[in-house]
């Protein structure tokens, strides 16, 4: 204890260099700071989200292996990160042209922009659009299958569709999957109380979902497997409504139920709820 004591009485505290922070440089942190959150906030919001996790656990291996002398699996994951940087580009080529063209065209605003409490006020006008439309087309039977975006950009299935960037109504959804008409086959991408393309193809989920459903059915839980979407989907043979959501379906759904699902009220409770009924 007495030579921890010396150690700080004989320590010249003058001789120490602090830097000096000048007012340019704490405004230059918080740029960079601004523009990192930002940037993770694009990333969670697309698929690229899925690869910095999928990067972390590499890199968790690549320590491990360092630490542990282990150089067959260094040698790989250093050789395989040699073309991680072109292999980023191609595959969020969609995304990352889509950032510069918005740049290009001054909306540059969009980036810099903070989420409000608008968003949600545009779902719960869309969820009941959607609820309205759901219903006629139930009545009818006429298939139909819709996806609410939510973090997770869709933006790479909706290039593949039919643009329409049109208001979300139900008497537009209704039209769009009458059946024989130009729009009808495939699925429609709902973003932000607006109806961003139609005639979209959702990939199939390879898991076994019951072999009453058909393609319908397969592709909402495939494209509930790829994002956090939010997909409805109305059955042309009997009618029901079902709602794909993370991987799951829950089948024959009321308007009440559906409405909770689409607002996400107590998550938790519907979870438990409808896991039990989701292949009645």
């Amino acid at each position: 204890m007495d030579e921890i004591k010396n150690i700080f009485a004989n320590r010249t505290w003058s001789a120490i260099n602090f830097p000096q922070v000048r007012a340019n440089d704490v405004v230059d942190m918080l740029v960079i700071a601004y523009l990192i959150y930002k940037v993770l906030l694009w990333v969670k919001e697309t698929r690229a989200w899925s690869l910095i996790k999928g990067l972390v656990i590499i890199l968790f291996v690549y320590i491990v292996s360092i630490v542990f002398e282990m150089r067959t699996a260094s040698w790989i994951i250093v050789n395989s990160l040699n073309v991680g940087l072109v292999a980023v580009l191609v595959l969020f080529q969609p995304e990352l042209r889509k950032l510069l063209i918005e740049i290009g065209e001054g909306k540059i605003n969009r980036f810099f922009s903070v989420p409000s409490q608008k968003d949600l006020t545009l779902r719960n006008r869309s969820v009941f659009e959607i609820m309205r439309a759901a219903e006629y087309m139930s009545s009818r039977h006429t298939g139909a299958l819709m996806a609410i975006e939510n973090d997770v950009s869709l933006s790479d299935i909706e290039n593949m569709g039919i643009p329409m960037d049109a208001l979300c109504s139900a008497q537009l959804l209704i039209n769009i999957f009458e059946d024989k008409t130009p729009l009808h086959d495939g699925a429609v991408i709902i973003r932000n109380d607006r109806i961003a393309a139609a005639t979209c193809i959702f990939p199939l989920t390879e898991r076994e979902i019951g072999r009453e459903l058909g393609t319908r059915h397969r592709a909402a839980v495939g494209m509930s497997e790829a994002s956090d979407a939010d997909i409805v989907v109305v059955s042309e043979e009997t009618g029901a409504i079902s709602i794909a959501a993370n991987g799951e379906l829950f089948r024959n759904l009321s308007n009440d139920e559906i409405k909770r699902l689409l607002l996400k009220e107590d998550a938790s409770a519907k979870i438990r709820q409808f896991s039990l009924r989701r292949r009645s």
